[in-house]
């Protein structure tokens, strides 16, 4: 796809029924939706073949081209294995790189953060996301 998914609805419809319609993608219950021509949100859950799941939300001003707002989370299970935000910690210094951008991770996964250098508000972050989790799943598996 040549036009950027983030400046229509359609177009990023288009890329998520793609996206989600990899062999990797067991189901998904994200629906995208708008309240004006010019913002939208996906939300819902992804679910992986190697039994992990992806909450999402995202929330994008189709105008600007850009994601204005996301989080995303990952469980085995009922366990949170990380998450994703973009609320700033402009004290954190190890942040400064990619702020607002960064990962929640263990062991104390609510204060500890990590830059997180592959997602952006220009562009979409579920192709990134989606590999990461095909990784995370295999390196669980062994």
């Amino acid at each position: 796809m040549t036009d950027n998914p983030l400046k229509s609805m359609s177009n990023y419809s288009r890329f998520l029924a793609e996206l989600l319609g990899q062999p990797a993608v067991k189901g998904s219950t994200v629906t995208v939706w708008s309240d004006s021509p010019y913002t939208g949100i996906a939300e819902g859950e992804v679910f992986f073949a190697n039994g992990l799941r992806l909450r999402m939300r995202e929330e994008m001003d189709f105008d600007e081209g850009l994601i204005v707002s996301y989080g995303y989370e990952v469980y085995r299970g009922e366990e949170r294995l990380y998450w994703y935000d973009d609320f700033p910690h402009p004290k954190d210094p190890a942040l400064a790189s990619t702020m607002p951008h960064h990962k929640h991770i263990p062991p104390d996964i609510k204060h500890n953060r990590i830059p997180a250098p592959g997602l952006s508000f220009a562009q979409p972050n579920l192709s990134a996301l989606i590999q990461e989790i095909e990784e995370v799943g295999k390196a669980g598996a062994s």
